[in-house]
């Protein structure tokens, strides 16, 4: 097709939205509305392999930096649309467009967009659009942000994120830049951030941090949820505190801490670990009782611990997020007296009558109680092998292969597990090191010191 230099621009946007699953909406980069069903959507999700099609077309058509758009879904869902499913605080597809009495970014995308909420919620390239146009329009609204400097864009981003504590605000937004400045991707997706220097303008929120004190526990900081989604009580005289329950908080640290302070949401936990490098905040005092078991009796005697993420995606998961979180748990079954035992630590799957599944089929139970039980050791070894070394993303050669290792490669050893037998250079094992978060490489490659289990280093 010839297309005139004068519609050469329009047209190349066009197919780029095209190619996502969304007809182009009008070219005003001040996207006003338009009216419901005026633009179309393809009739199924946008595949995996469009998300950077999908990417690369809302940023051009709203001016926002491709590489911001990215890092705020990583940072919200690590791009999982978690198939159509919402988050605790209702928001939903990679960008986690919000519909809740706080937060009103579905609403808005879709009057912004003039697409219906539900296409917003269920396409892919939609939700993105979404999302840029919101982010836009706050940008516009602020009169800060300019296309081609991600760091004036940051009080856009904190507006996103929802929290009304200016704090949490910026809790948000730095977990956005330093995503930009660490760099990330998501290979199974084929999107990728390269890391760059960033030196957000953070205006009004320079000095808006959270207390680092804590009352009960010293390393957490402390963000108080609303006063109206917990009972205030004594627990040291009115109850006994008998049990951790464990959550995943189906969002993001950020917007879960948000989601506590908003007084509609009718609920709470203690405490909240991150994913990235296990932070943790207190939102409600352990003598208070949280309303998280979906049980009241369980509720005034259990202590609440969040988990960052979701129950179907295991990256979030990672060995910080158990480390920290175990040494919380630890240090409440001192303070309590409370058996360090899967029949008073347990999920909340296992509470009464539970309602919720977390923290799933993903989370070690193995691994995460060994480490509250004090079993820390990390081992190390140092790869043998002609060539280079799979890594996998379980134990055994039936898993996908998630990287390689070469010769000589030193490895940190967070926890072993029995898998697929191997014959490699120090014999034939059915042994396999966990390396990192989902990745296992057979010991029969490693030289660990030890010819089976490594002494002190936990069961996967």
């Amino acid at each position: 097709m010839t297309v005139p230099p004068t519609r050469r621009a329009t047209f190349m946007l066009g197919a780029l939205i095209l190619a996502a699953g969304v007809a182009a909406p009008p070219a005003s980069a001040a996207a006003a509305p338009v009216a419901p069903d005026a633009l179309t959507v393809a009739s199924t999700p946008a595949s995996t392999g469009s998300l950077t099609a999908a990417f690369d077309a809302a940023a051009t058509r709203y001016g926002v930096p491709r590489d911001l758009l990215i890092a705020i879904g990583y940072a919200e869902t690590h791009l999982d649309g978690h198939a159509g499913t919402p988050s605790a605080a209702g928001g939903y597809g990679v960008m986690n467009l919000t519909g809740n009495p706080a937060v009103h970014t579905l609403a808005e995308a879709s009057r912004l967009t003039g697409l219906k909420a539900s296409t917003l919620e269920n396409n892919q390239a939609a939700n993105i659009l979404g999302a840029a146009a919101v982010l836009r329009s706050y940008a516009a609204d602020l009169k800060t942000a300019q296309r081609d400097s991600v760091d004036n864009w940051y009080a856009a981003v904190a507006r996103y994120g929802g929290a009304t504590d200016p704090s949490v605000a910026r809790l948000y937004a730095d977990t956005v830049y330093d995503l930009l400045a660490t760099g990330f991707g998501v290979p199974a997706k084929g999107v990728s951030v390269t890391a760059r220097a960033v030196a957000p303008q953070r205006g009004t929120l320079a000095t808006a941090r959270a207390s680092l004190d804590s009352a009960d526990y010293g390393p957490a900081a402390w963000a108080p949820a609303s006063t109206s989604n917990y009972t205030v009580a004594n627990r040291e005289t009115d109850y006994n505190i008998n049990y951790i329950v464990i959550h995943v908080t189906q969002g993001s640290y950020a917007g879960s801490i948000s989601w506590f302070q908003n007084p509609a949401a009718q609920v709470s936990a203690h405490y909240v670990v991150r994913s990235s490098d296990g932070a943790i905040t207190q939102s409600v005092r352990e003598k208070d009782i949280a309303w998280h078991a979906g049980n009241w009796t369980y509720n005034t005697q259990a202590i609440g611990i969040e988990h960052e993420g979701y129950i179907d995606d295991p990256s979030w998961f990672t060995d910080a997020m158990y480390r920290s979180s175990a040494a919380l748990t630890r240090s409440l079954t001192t303070k309590y007296a409370i058996p360090r035992d899967r029949s008073h630590i347990i999920g909340h799957i296992e509470v009464p009558s539970a309602t919720h599944t977390d923290p799933g089929q993903y989370w070690n139970w193995t691994y995460y109680m060994q480490l509250v039980n004090g079993v820390t050791g990390i081992g190390t070894g140092t790869v043998n092998v002609s060539g280079s070394l799979n890594i996998r993303s379980g134990p055994g050669t039936g898993y996908a292969v998630a990287g390689s290792l070469a010769n000589g490669a030193g490895v940190s050893v967070y926890c072993q597990a029995t898998g697929t037998t191997v014959t490699g250079t120090y014999g034939t094992s059915n042994i396999w090191d966990r390396i990192g978060t989902n990745k296992y490489v057979a010991d029969a490659y490693v030289l660990t010191g030890s010819d089976g289990f490594i002494p002190g280093v936990p069961r996967c």
